[in-house]
């Protein structure tokens, strides 16, 4: 956290507190009431952030490393979603992470199942950190997190000053928010519309509508949870909220969702379907629910009353939400294909004619706080881009040597998509750019910066060198020999196969296919001095129109080099060859 937010909540925590002492008070001051159930949300949601990004930044790259490789059955996904959820705190950001996943081939939907199911249990990790009544030791917790953060001149210890003042802010909103709904408890008005929320279904609707207002399951818990240490809300109203709650959460995958690729959809409709599921599964049952919680929960023998709710039924309300979507998670997990296939079936595949429209798929705004993933969002935003440079490096060459006119102009068509993605990739980076990368998280944005220009420029030599090359040869009514097509179509596989090596190095960051494109220098410059040589033999053929002809044909092969360059700077990304000679 930057020093200005943290003394900004400090100040904001210190000027709350004396409401603390007033809020004992009987008498019902509206306003008084307002301000620390407000005041106390805000610094409860802005804890949970500081504490989220804290973690993040302690765990570092090694979230992505994990969800990506421990994946590969269900079950293992399962406890990898909820363990990566439980540090992050947002099953949004999970979700994210796994429609990148997703959409790039890297996991399939009915593996991306198990993890939706493990991001909903670990979201009742903060439901259950907050039951436990420390709110006491909150402001010891910020004043300890501040300092660390504020004179630790190790950036780990800032993290972790961080980690412990976003905790301390999370028990202090919780303090705020239950001492100032402490005067309700003798509201007769208010008790009778908590009552109210004993029927399930206003329950469940008054949380999703708050839950969808403020974004966050654990936020609506957190009130949820405070209420009820005022004994506010019974257990059965408590169970109520939270399936609420977990209906409301969807709504940000489902905003999120908005715009994207179908997969993306598809994972937010899994999570939107096993949530509305559950809940209809479980509406019924309260009762039964609330029985089988009380049974494993801590009871308080020696309080009666009104202090005996408030001292067992915030445990409880944390174990019912846990509970429900652990439950969610042994009912629907062996059932992942077949919601797989219904996700499928839901949201299917657009016409082909729809796909026309080109737009980033990878560059979430969500990513943005997380910048190694945000990076490998651009990763594989620029295999996407790749893919449209090399079908305008096949489409080329036919159009080239014996196109039309109407074919030259579709292949620098095709150019416009490559810029339109570059555009995206380049902004994308600028966003990334304005938060605090490590050393390792700059360099790779560095290589994907050059990456993105290199694409780029292979897709203008292709629209403007290239395609007026083949205008010209329509112009003057050139023609190109079945020999000399040869030459030139065995020297285009090799570039289009050296820029097919180079993009999969840089998308799987692997520096044995990089290290393969830099070793096809000399078998390049072979091809390359073999079709000079054919060239020469041919000048002095007796054909119409030799000597254009030929400043055509060498025109090409010199284009052919530059785009084989490009494809090595390319390569040079994911691996710096020794020997930088001879660029071109």
């Amino acid at each position: 956290m930057r020093k200005p937010e943290a003394l900004a909540a400090l100040l904001l925590a210190i000027a709350a507190s004396p409401a603390l002492g007033a809020a004992t008070e009987a008498s019902l001051d509206w306003w008084q009431m307002s301000m620390q159930l407000l005041g106390g949300l805000a610094l409860f949601l802005f804890g949970m952030e500081q504490m989220a990004e804290a973690l993040k930044a302690v765990a570092g790259d090694g979230l992505k490393v994990l969800l990506a490789r421990l994946t590969g059955n269900r079950v293992m996904g399962l406890f990898t979603g909820a363990a990566i959820t439980a540090i992050i705190q947002s099953s949004s950001v999970t979700t994210v992470m796994l429609v990148g996943f997703v959409s790039a081939g890297l996991m399939s939907l009915s593996q991306a199942v198990g993890v939706i199911l493990g991001a909903d249990i670990g979201t009742t990790i903060t439901a259950q950190i907050v039951a436990f009544k420390v709110t006491r030791y909150a402001l010891l917790l910020v004043a300890a997190g501040f300092l660390m953060n504020f004179a630790g001149r190790a950036e780990a210890l800032r993290q972790y000053g961080q980690l412990t003042m976003g905790l301390g802010l999370i028990f202090f909103g919780m303090g705020l928010m239950s001492d100032g709904m402490r005067p309700l408890r003798d509201y007769e008005p208010f008790i009778a519309l908590m009552q109210g929320f004993s029927h399930p279904l206003y329950g469940i609707l008054a949380a999703t509508l708050f839950t969808g207002l403020v974004q966050s399951s654990s936020a609506t818990m957190g009130v949820v949870i405070a209420m009820a240490t005022q004994g506010l809300v019974n257990l059965e109203a408590g169970i109520a909220l939270a399936l609420g709650a977990n209906i409301g959460t969807c709504m940000t995958a489902g905003l999120a969702a908005i715009g994207k690729p179908r997969e993306a959809v598809r994972v937010a409709v899994a999570h939107v379907t096993f949530k509305v599921a559950g809940v209809l599964l479980v509406v019924g049952f309260i009762p039964e629910l609330a029985q089988l919680v009380r049974s494993v929960s801590p009871a308080a023998d020696d309080l009666a009353g009104l202090e005996r709710l408030a001292a067992e039924t915030p445990r409880q309300i944390a174990n019912a939400h846990t509970l429900f979507n652990v439950g969610l998670a042994l009912l629907f997990l062996p059932a992942a294909s077949f919601f797989a296939r219904f996700c499928e079936w839901v949201v299917p595949d657009r016409p082909l004619q729809e796909e026309e429209v080109v737009r980033a798929r990878y560059l979430d705004s969500e990513l943005l706080s997380t910048p190694s993933l945000a990076l490998d969002g651009v990763r594989l935003e620029i295999g996407h881009m790749g893919q449209h440079v090399q079908a305008m490096l096949d489409q080329m060459l036919p159009a080239l040597l014996t196109g039309s006119r109407a074919s030259l102009r579709r292949v620098a068509g095709m150019d416009d998509a490559v810029d339109t993605l570059h555009g995206a990739v380049v902004t994308y980076l600028g966003q990334i750019s304005k938060r605090s990368l490590t050393n390792d998280q700059t360099r790779d944005f560095m290589h994907l910066m050059e990456a993105a220009n290199d694409l780029e420029n292979i897709g203008d030599v292709i629209e403007t060198d290239l395609v007026a090359l083949g205008e010209k040869r329509l112009q003057v009514g050139l023609h190109i020999s079945r020999a000399t097509q040869e030459v030139l179509t065995g020297l285009h596989a090799v570039v289009a196969e050296t820029v097919t090596t180079a993009l999969r190095a840089v998308a799987d960051r692997d520096p044995e296919a990089a290290a393969a494109v830099i070793a096809r220098k000399r078998e390049f410059n072979r091809l390359v001095g073999s079709a000079s040589r054919h060239e020469v033999h041919r000048l002095v053929a007796t054909e119409p129109n030799r000597l254009p002809a030929y400043r055509m044909e060498v025109d090409v092969i010199e284009k052919l080099k530059r785009i084989y360059y490009f494809a090595k700077r390319l390569a040079k990304t994911v691996v710096v060859e020794e020997d930088d000679e001879g660029e071109e």
